[in-house]
């Protein structure tokens, strides 16, 4: 299914409100039904890209993510922005949206008429350490985890209190006459199915914690605090419910020269007055590999260069980032017999007397008035 604006797909602007959203989903959802297209796959991907996006506009932390990121931070990319959901994600997630407009509807039971409760497992929350380099190429990690899964020997049956209705109705004699009030089934909370049979080690919901490895693909051009979202790789849950998702939460490994600004990168170079005075070539490092930059002679202290497209990639493929190298002019503190002379001899020469411009005069006026305030 292709990943087009979530906007794009409700027909919506981007400063619609919760109200509005919720609307045009509706509308879509209910155009586009199962029940009313029976057997068109094209209204079936249609209701699912609705899901989908409504998924994302409806959650103010991936609508802020996509709003920023676009589909990296919410779908594209390893991203979980609801490309995975199926027709029970939707059902169970948004049912309340559809009301009774589809009550006993032939989709499974999915619909308004279903009472059945669909539990979905805990999420699982990890941290996950990238270096300069992983970022920059993107790259594919290997996590250990333990999570909950259904126990080998597990078995579930219909519950006898709600008959797997999820739901108990209780009658009641008022002074108005009969009331009926529906309530959630207290022996299955609201499943409509119970453990029948525990597996070893499991837990009161067939469940029991199990070492597992999943395989995931980093995006290139992340950032610190970046959240991953994998959908269905966390928590399983009981009686056949829907996993949790796997939460990756990026963290950057400081690189020993380069800082990172963005999509640029910053490097400070130190050279010595000679250099700065007869210019040189220094090597500057890169994400991976090195670079020859040339210093021009009588270059400045703190004179920036600027190297297009040597910084990182933008999460949504826009292009490189740049790196940007300071040259800082390094002044010598410990100096030989013979250095000092040659310096002495220099002190007054006029070829090194400083001879600042305009400009620099204008800078040390400001400082000259900022420390006189």
């Amino acid at each position: 299914m292709s990943k087009r604006d979530p906007y794009e797909v409700l027909g919506v602007g981007r400063n619609a409100s919760a109200d509005e959203i919720k609307k045009a989903y509706r509308k879509l959802a209910i155009k586009y039904h199962p029940d009313k297209n029976p057997g068109d796959h094209s209204a079936e991907d249609r209701f699912k890209e609705a899901a989908n996006a409504y998924e994302i506009l409806s959650d103010p932390e991936k609508k802020a993510r996509f709003d920023r990121f676009g589909h990296a931070g919410s779908g594209g990319g390893g991203f979980h922005g609801g490309g995975g959901m199926n027709m029970e994600d939707i059902f169970s997630q948004f049912g309340d949206i559809f009301g009774g407009a589809f009550a006993g509807g032939g989709f499974g039971g999915f619909g308004g008429g279903q009472q059945r409760r669909t539990v979905k497992g805990s999420n699982l929350r990890v941290r996950m350490k990238l270096s300069l380099a992983e970022i920059a190429e993107g790259s594919e990690k290997q996590l250990k985890l333990h999570k909950l899964v259904r126990a080998k020997g597990t078995e579930y049956a219909t519950c006898s209190t709600c008959k797997g209705a999820g739901q108990v109705h209780r009658v009641q004699n008022t002074f108005l006459g009969q009331m009926q009030t529906v309530t959630t089934c207290p022996a299955c909370n609201g499943l409509g199915q119970a453990v029948s049979k525990r597996g070893a080690g499991s837990d009161a919901n067939g469940l029991v914690r199990e070492e597992s490895v999943v395989t995931v693909k980093i995006p290139a051009g992340v950032e610190e605090g970046m959240q991953l979202n994998l959908s269905g790789l966390g928590n399983e849950a009981p009686a056949g419910g829907i996993p949790g998702d796997l939460l990756v939460v990026i963290e950057e490994e400081d690189h020993p020269e380069l800082k990172r600004d963005g999509n640029n990168l910053h490097y400070e170079a130190f050279i010595t007055m000679v250099d700065a005075a007869l210019g040189a070539t220094v090597e500057v490092p890169l994400v991976s590999g090195k670079a020859k930059v040339k210093i021009e002679p009588g270059t400045q202290c703190n004179h920036v260069l600027r190297l297009k497209h040597k910084g990182l990639p933008s999460v949504n493929r826009h292009g490189l980032g740049d790196l940007f190298v300071h040259v800082m002019v390094w002044t010598p503190t410990e100096l030989g017999k013979d250095e000092k002379k040659i310096l002495e001899k220099l002190r007054d020469s006029p070829g090194i007397q400083p001879k600042p411009t305009n400009k620099d005069r204008g800078f040390f006026e400001r400082v000259r008035e900022m420390f006189a305030s």
